[in-house]
């Protein structure tokens, strides 16, 4: 072996105030690594844990999870946006790039939803599937509040309910998500959002904090004169992921909910026709980089 790769790995455990021969003498105990364990892939492969014995609920459970690794990789690319410090449009420009590439994804994954499973078949074993819902979905929740400052979160009707200067608990109690299981006039909540809210709203609230100042809306407000080129790519971005691909989603739902006019309720109790379409939802990550027109008719 070379002396200067020696003398390398020394310098780096000793820099760690560390052996280096106790770790050179770990290494020579160390099995060699091979694909299905560097990649889980047993454990990847038994995740499936259907609640009926139709073939297409693997189906159904796979594409969920295919979704939220997807989700997980582009949390991936935002976090190092928002916690990078002077980053150059470059890497500004690559990351989005990437965001487009797995919202795309995303989009192009609903085929497998809308004709990947038999359509009786999901309409059977969606019943035991109640009150779990995609809306359910954290890591959704996560990348919106990296992504934008929490009042683009709020939809109008929200908005209208917003004290002066409000809190951030005053975003989250009018956010727009919660419109889907909430019904404000009765105070009555569905059991799919009272459950999202019991696991997960302390921690987004937390997160929400914590990405003050830092979200993509706001990093970007920071730069001094953006290009236009990054400018374009953002607005790819934001269109992707609140139109592009809730239409999609839109388009599955009334595929086994309603295209033979029986008009079913989705598993979490939602209004989905109301609730799903982001003309309702108004959710924007870049508001700033969009004509009023262009707001104005956001969903069309």
């Amino acid at each position: 072996m070379d002396n200067e790769l020696i003398k390398s790995i020394e310098e780096k455990y000793k820099s760690l105030g560390e052996n280096p021969e106790t770790y050179l003498n770990g290494l020579l105990q160390a099995k060699p690594i091979n694909y299905w364990d560097y990649i889980q892939v047993d454990t990847l492969l038994s995740l499936q844990k259907t609640r009926t014995d139709f073939k297409d609920e693997e189906i159904f459970v796979m594409y969920h999870q295919v979704t939220e690794l997807t989700l997980k990789m582009m949390i991936h690319e935002i976090k190092q946006l928002s916690e990078g410090e002077n980053l150059s449009e470059e890497i500004w420009i690559i990351k989005m790039d990437r965001l487009k590439r797995y919202t795309r994804m995303l989009i192009t994954s609903f085929d497998i939803m809308k004709d990947g499973m038999s359509y009786e078949d999901y309409n059977i074993f969606r019943a035991t599937l109640t009150p779990a819902s995609g809306f359910q979905s954290a890591q959704f929740r996560i990348l919106e509040i990296y992504s934008t400052k929490l009042e683009n979160l709020v939809n109008s009707q929200g908005q209208e309910r917003l004290p002066p200067n409000p809190s951030t608990n005053d975003y989250f109690e009018n956010i727009y998500w919660k419109d889907a299981g909430y019904n404000r006039k009765t105070g009555k909540m569905t059991l799919t959002l009272r459950q999202f809210i019991e696991k997960y709203e302390a921690d987004f609230i937390t997160l929400a904090e914590k990405t003050k100042g830092k979200t993509l809306e706001e990093r970007v407000a920071q730069m001094q004169n953006p290009s236009e080129e990054l400018k374009d790519k953002l607005k790819q971005f934001d269109h992707f992921y609140n139109v592009a691909w809730p239409i999609v989603h839109l388009d599955t739902a009334n595929h086994y909910l309603n295209s033979r006019g029986e008009n079913k309720t989705a598993t979490g109790g939602s209004e989905w026709q109301k609730y799903l379409h982001p003309k309702y939802q108004q959710r924007k990550f870049f508001p700033e980089l969009w004509s009023e027109e262009e707001i104005a008719n956001w969903g069309e």
